[in-house]
């Protein structure tokens, strides 16, 4: 197949190589974090989380990178991104070795929040770094394979992680524990970056321009927005859109597990929602197979207007049986239609944005996934009851893919290369 054909050739650079298994590192270490967190506050024996709970958990974790997102930017564009790499992991390891303290002394208050927040925040960081990285480590034609290679592995590799950090938890019983076991590999991984080869940004005086940069991050970020070309504003406005739905799922679908199916057996809960990640995780696989195929096949225009399609379906068949492996399915389906549209945005972004300005708009494509994910579940909290179970909203988020795949079909471009071309000259 192509995609085998050019994931032979991307891993012929030896760059790439590198760059790939700080991210697989990286994220499969996030998954051991999340086990730990999860157990401590969302499949917790001692109380039924509702839809409130779970957006406000959401909400502190994510709202304040939202705010700080654009800082980010500015870092990712004149600082060394090997360097911001290396010390993100290390920040990691640092923050969960403190938490896994607190945790054993069963300190889960404002302090225990403020770190997890803290470290969600570096997680940030690090994979806007990772994004803005890749066109310094493969060739500008194989960069959609690269995309759809990279991120959906590290995905891959967050599930793997989930399913390592649940087994250490299944022996050890302890939260703590599964906490070091994380912190040791966030330490592997900051180890691994120091073999970067450079990440650019490709400017001289990098570190003398911080300080001026700090002073000047509006008027930065509105360069990066004006400079950003139409092609670039729409796949950011459909990428964002697709968050909308696809997080009010999310929180529906831990209500389902913990207060629906598994009401009285909150690790059966656990279990069978990790049943859904790992489905989710397959889904992301087949994504990464089939979309550099698809879109050479059909266009960008034409994949992801199907792709919206496929989740407008996935609303209604199988998800509203609500059954246990009516979720699963729909949870593999949507990971297909979320990422194969992710990959096509990320390579567009790439293609029509200038290196310069590469870092600040990967930043805020981060700040609008995190912005939207809050607002889907503040929209949850709100629409959910607290199984989970609504016929009403699946109906909605259907006619919301629906309204995705009207607006593609109508204004992406037939033809993306010569489009993304164009724009950049």
């Amino acid at each position: 197949m192509i995609f085998f054909r050019d994931l032979a050739a991307l891993l012929r650079f030896s760059g790439f190589r590198r760059l790939f298994a700080v991210r697989l590192l990286s994220q499969g270490s996030d998954g051991i974090f999340q086990v730990a967190l999860a157990s401590a506050i969302l499949f917790s024996p001692e109380r039924a989380p509702t839809a409130g709970a779970i957006a406000t958990a959401f909400a502190t974790i994510l709202l304040p990178f939202t705010v700080l997102g654009p800082f980010v930017g500015v870092f990712l564009d004149r600082w060394s991104r090997r360097r911001i790499l290396m010390a993100s992991n290390a920040i990691r390891a640092i923050l969960l070795l403190v938490i896994a303290l607190l945790v054993a002394r069963g300190e889960v208050g404002w302090l225990f929040y403020l770190l997890v927040l803290t470290a969600f925040s570096v997680n940030r960081f690090l994979l806007a770094g990772l994004s803005a990285s890749l066109p310094h480590v493969v060739s500008r034609e194989l960069l959609l394979t690269a995309n759809a290679l990279s991120p959906t592995c590290g995905t891959i590799a967050y599930l793997a992680g989930l399913a390592f950090g649940g087994a250490v938890h299944a022996v050890s019983h302890s939260d703590g524990i599964v906490l070091v076991v994380g912190a040791v590999s966030y330490v592997l991984s900051a180890l691994l970056a120091l073999w970067l080869p450079s990440l650019g940004p490709d400017l001289e005086g990098i570190d003398s321009a911080v300080r001026a940069a700090l002073s000047n991050v509006v008027r930065g970020l509105d360069d990066a927005a004006r400079h950003l070309p139409p092609l670039g504003r729409l796949a950011l406005g459909v990428v964002g859109a697709g968050q909308l739905p696809y997080g009010v799922m999310i929180i529906g679908t831990i209500l389902l597990f913990r207060n629906y199916f598994e009401r009285a057996d909150a690790g059966a809960g656990l279990a069978g929602f990790g049943i859904v990640v790992g489905a989710s995780g397959a889904g992301y696989a087949i994504a990464a197979l089939v979309t550099p195929s698809m879109t050479k096949r059909f266009g960008m225009h034409g994949y992801v207007t199907g792709l919206s399609l496929l989740a407008a379906l996935m609303m209604v068949f199988p998800t509203a049986f609500f059954t246990r492996w009516a979720i699963v399915v729909s949870a593999f389906g949507l990971a297909i239609t979320t990422q194969g549209v992710k990959i096509c945005v990320d390579t567009t972004l790439q293609r029509v944005v200038g290196d310069v300005y590469r870092g600040r708009v990967f930043a805020l494509y981060d700040v609008l996934f995190n912005a939207v994910f809050v607002s889907a579940t503040a929209l949850a909290a709100v629409l959910l009851p607290t199984d989970g179970r609504s016929y009403v909203v699946l109906a909605m988020a259907s006619l919301w893919y629906l309204l995705i795949a009207h607006t593609v079909s109508r204004r992406w471009p037939r033809s993306w290369v010569r489009d993304a071309v164009t724009q950049e000259r």
